[in-house]
């Protein structure tokens, strides 16, 4: 059985970039994807340099071909488990029963975005039912926008979003603003409805035209911004035994080292806040930083057989002597 040098557990931008880097370093590598990317309802990307408005899609296609282009592979599967070996590397098991063996591993396995229970929101999301102002924002600007708030720094979110329209309500449950919060929305016109929002209303073409509050009031917007509640898919790096802070993150060095030997992470499974482009920005670092931590293994395992030949290698040398 093959036993690669790096398996990438994700195939998202992440994934790819550390995969791209790595295989460019002569390293042996496969990218294990299990084909259910975050932003894959989105219809356009943005923010990322050269790529602005390109399909999540296309990316990840262009991707995938730059990365073969190098000797890199590509499986489609889930990893359902990470396991030592018996040795220093690791054990990826699939669900469809396959195994695959790597010295070292990169997990970028991301998250999920958990939305509030109201009916249609997730129907909408990434369409006009939006979580990031800076990936969305121009696209829905100067528009009739809202924000659902009522979680934690939900107004501080609201104010941002404020930047990408004059028009904007704020939705939330009754008795939960706090008077500073209430002058800081209004001071910069900000208008609050406080209420149980019912549903949401479609119109004819498909778009978000209103919120219908339970009173059944509709309130009319073209697009809502929501500061979802991020839930890390990191079972696989709990289940190594990689630690954890506070709020539940695996915990990286600077270069997305985790505090088990021989296996990094980066992207959304670490950072709730990296984009598209800043999570290949990190996935790029700790692949080189991975790659550093193998050239030093190939060392010390390259002095250690050369150890071993010296006692045969000095032999011959004198023998060769005596014959002389």
């Amino acid at each position: 059985m093959t036993q690669y040098d790096v398996a990438i557990i994700g195939g998202g931008a992440a994934g790819l970039s550390a995969a791209l880097v790595l295989a460019r370093a002569r390293r042996n590598v496969v990218v294990i994807d299990a084909g259910t990317p975050r932003n894959a309802p989105a219809a356009h990307m943005h923010g990322y340099l050269s790529r602005d408005g390109m399909p999540p899609a296309e990316l990840l296609a262009a991707g995938r071909d730059e990365v073969r282009s190098y000797g890199g592979e590509i499986v489609d599967g889930t990893v359902t488990d990470l396991l030592p070996d018996a040795t220093s590397g690791f054990w990826a098991h699939l669900a469809d029963g396959r195994r695959i063996s790597a010295r070292r591993l990169v997990v970028t396995t991301g998250l999920s975005d958990e939305l509030p229970d109201i009916p249609g929101l997730r129907d909408r999301w990434a369409r006009d039912v939006l979580h990031c102002p800076y990936c969305h924002g121009y696209e829905v600007a100067d528009r009739q926008l809202g924000v659902l708030g009522g979680s934690p720094g939900a107004v501080r979110y609201a104010q941002i979003v404020r930047q990408w329209t004059h028009d904007l309500l704020y939705f939330t449950p009754p008795d939960l603003l706090t008077a500073t919060e209430r002058t800081q929305l209004l001071a910069r016109s900000v208008g609050v409805v406080e209420g149980t929002i019912e549903n949401l209303v479609i119109d004819d073409t498909d778009r978000l035209c209103g919120v219908q509050m339970r009173d059944g009031c509709v309130i009319p917007r073209a697009a809502l911004f929501v500061p979802p509640r991020f839930v890390p898919h990191n079972t696989l790096l709990v289940g190594l035994g990689a630690e954890v802070d506070t709020d539940g993150w695996v915990t990286v060095d600077a270069t997305g080292r985790t505090t088990v030997a021989g296996v990094w992470a980066a992207g959304n499974v670490v950072d709730p806040r990296a984009q598209v482009i800043t999570a290949a920005g990190a996935a790029s670092a700790a692949a080189i930083a991975l790659n550093t931590d193998l050239v030093e293994h190939d060392v010390r395992d390259a002095v250690r057989d050369l150890d071993h030949d010296l006692p045969s290698r000095s032999s011959i040398h004198a023998h060769s002597k005596e014959s002389r």
